[in-house]
């Protein structure tokens, strides 16, 4: 019998140190050198990545937010508007940083209106693109008290791209969230969500592994609720049959149907390694190891309050046999 697998890394305490940054930017090479430049207030090379981006609404999503996190985001943006008043991308790209600004720890109530009234704005100058309706999802995700407009917002991004990756996983989360106290209830609505939307989704769709994040997101508010243990490995919530048929159907469709192309696929195979390292299937997880590469994200390996670093180390440690 081969040894349990170790503890994903170690448990923050207060006071400790903040994460190490995470690139929101992924794997997206012409995004990373545009940001750069960016960051320097030379927007017109952002102009341009996004006019070549044109109506692909998954990437376009992603990179409007990359760049949105940008020191200074909020005035390039608005020096571009300036510039073309008419311009959507401008208009979208402010409506993204405004939101990002907002979400910051030390912002104020007004920012949160201004993001608003920008991305109301962009939705009015390209009423067919999902992406202002993203930020504002965003927005109100990530408010306290701010939830109730969510399953709109999601509606309105949904209208203009059925599939869109990142609002479902938004919604998701937001949806793990409800009656913690029914811990494992397997008919909890997070699940009915997201097998409904992995089943209308197009066969080579990402959509399809939107079960294994629905456990994950629902793992996570278990273990904050002190319902299941803060190791994830150590939980049963890994180990029963449902979640062994949700985690092969999704690793067979990653055999099947992998989207490199898709511009948020390391999220996905990152919450796919982490489940296969909790449900102790290490080949598995190392194949999804060595695809990653250095693409980790900060979900789910801060899931009960793991440095995620740390969390995502360990895991590939054990899955790859390194020390």
């Amino acid at each position: 019998m081969s040894p349990p697998p170790p503890p994903l890394g170690r448990s923050r305490r207060r006071g400790s140190r903040p994460d190490r940054a995470f690139d929101p930017a992924l794997d997206d090479s012409e995004l990373i050198a545009v940001r750069d430049r960016f960051t320097q207030g030379r927007w017109s090379e952002a102009r341009a990545l996004l006019v070549a981006t044109g109506p692909d609404w998954d990437r376009r999503g992603h990179r409007c937010l990359a760049l949105a996190w940008t020191p200074s985001a909020v005035d390039w943006a608005g020096d571009w508007l300036l510039v073309e008043p008419e311009s959507a991308d401008a208009a979208t790209l402010l409506g993204c940083a405004a939101v990002a600004r907002a979400l910051r720890p030390k912002a104020r109530p007004a920012d949160a209106v201004r993001a608003r009234e920008a991305c109301l704005a962009a939705a009015r100058i390209t009423p067919e693109d999902p992406t202002p309706w993203l930020a504002l999802l965003l927005l109100d995700r990530g408010r306290e008290g701010g939830g109730d407009e969510c399953g709109r917002l999601f509606e309105e991004v949904r209208s203009r791209h059925p599939d869109h990756h990142h609002a479902h996983h938004l919604m998701t989360g937001l949806l793990a969230e409800s009656s913690p106290e029914s811990g494992q209830d397997p008919l909890h609505e997070v699940y009915d969500f997201a097998a409904w939307a992995a089943e209308q989704a197009p066969a080579d769709s990402p959509l399809a592994v939107l079960p294994v994040i629905a456990h994950a997101e629902r793992y996570r508010v278990l273990a904050a609720a002190g319902i299941e243990p803060d190791d994830p490995v150590a939980s049963g919530h890994w180990s029963g049959r449902r979640a062994r048929q949700v985690m092969k159907a999704a690793f067979d469709w990653w055999l099947e149907w992998e989207r490199e192309d898709h511009p948020r696929h390391r999220v996905d195979l990152n919450f796919l390694a982490h489940a296969k390292v909790c449900e102790g299937r290490t080949a598995e997880a190392a194949a999804l190891f060595h695809r990653i590469g250095p693409h980790a994200t900060a979900a789910p390996w801060s899931y009960s309050g793991r440095e995620p670093h740390d969390a995502f180390a360990a895991a590939r440690a054990y899955a790859l046999g390194t020390p």
